[in-house]
């Protein structure tokens, strides 16, 4: 059970490792773009390549007696984004297994790789864990530590945790089904859960770090990305470079050119521009947009 590129990259290293998937659950297809052409997930573009039959139903409530039919050994869950009853958990063996890429009890909840940059954490993992009633609080069957590379932004920390997952669940899986395993309980006390994602929380406080608006950038990139106002327009930052420099002579947010390049103060150190879009327009590089609108290097962003 999964949807996105972080659950396709699990069930391609089950395939390559040659474990009997009967079927695959994932989210419907959903349109995208100006065409709303229909669109399917990685895992059911993987699923349909390998002839594996593919369920997308709206209420996993619907699904109880297909499953029990299907009369699975293991159930793995990994990114599916819908919340499984206590009667399908129940259903399989060997229960039912879920991947989390956070050292579990840290980052409960559904979106940790985005939690991990936004706060700026050095050191990350992945749990295993059997899937409970409550949001990650199941007992943990193994664990990897990993650091987290300071530049790294979402799509390659996503790919890497999922490589890293992926690795340790076929690593411990043998163990699990000859009940080498004990379940060991997370503590509850040291639980501490994800920030909601939402579009507006991409906008950027200029009174911030820039080491925390860079982290910002990082766990937003590319959606909902970052964003701030310049003459009551909203300006998308998709692309800034964390620096070593700092103007206190400058105002916050100001915008100010050093070395042929463009840069602004944050309350604590300068970020460098690199690529902006204004509202309604494409996205361009700084030095073409400072060529049409030559004020910009002189103003300050709120």
């Amino acid at each position: 059970m999964g949807t996105p590129d972080f659950s396709n990259q699990v069930l391609l290293k089950l395939i390559e490792n040659e474990y009997p998937i009967i079927s695959v659950y994932t989210q419907p297809d959903k349109k995208v773009g100006r065409k709303q052409d229909w669109q399917k997930s990685p895992v059911k573009i993987t699923a349909e390549k390998n002839a594996i039959p593919v369920f997308q139903p709206l209420k996993m409530r619907e699904e109880i007696e297909n499953i029990k039919s299907q009369n699975p050994d293991l159930i793995i869950v990994a990114a599916y984004g819908k919340i499984i009853p206590q009667e399908i958990l129940d259903i399989s063996k060997f229960q039912c297994i879920n991947i989390h890429p956070s050292l579990l009890p840290k980052y409960r909840g559904a979106s940790p790789l985005q939690n991990t940059l936004l706060n700026g954490e050095k050191e990350t993992g992945t749990t295993i864990m059997l899937m409970s009633a409550e949001v990650d609080a199941g007992d943990i069957l193994a664990q990897e530590k990993t650091e987290v590379l300071p530049k790294e932004k979402l799509p390659e920390f996503s790919e890497r945790m999922a490589d890293l997952s992926a690795k340790l669940l076929v690593k411990i899986l043998p163990d699990w089904l000859e009940g080498k395993i004990i379940p060991q309980k997370q503590d509850a006390a040291q639980a501490s859960f994800c920030q909601m994602l939402q579009k507006e929380a991409g906008q950027i406080n200029w009174n911030d770090s820039a080491e925390s608006i860079f982290n910002r950038y990082r766990a937003f990139y590319p959606w909902p990305g970052i964003f701030t106002f310049w003459n009551e327009q909203r300006l998308k930052i998709n692309e800034i470079e964390l620096t070593d420099k700092n103007n206190p002579a400058k105002k916050v947010g100001e915008i100010f050119e050093e070395d042929n390049k463009v840069y602004v103060q944050t309350k604590k150190g300068v970020l460098g521009l690199k690529k902006i879009q204004l509202e309604g327009k494409r996205e361009m590089e700084i030095k073409g947009f400072l060529n049409g609108y030559p004020l910009f290097s002189q103003s300050v962003l709120k």
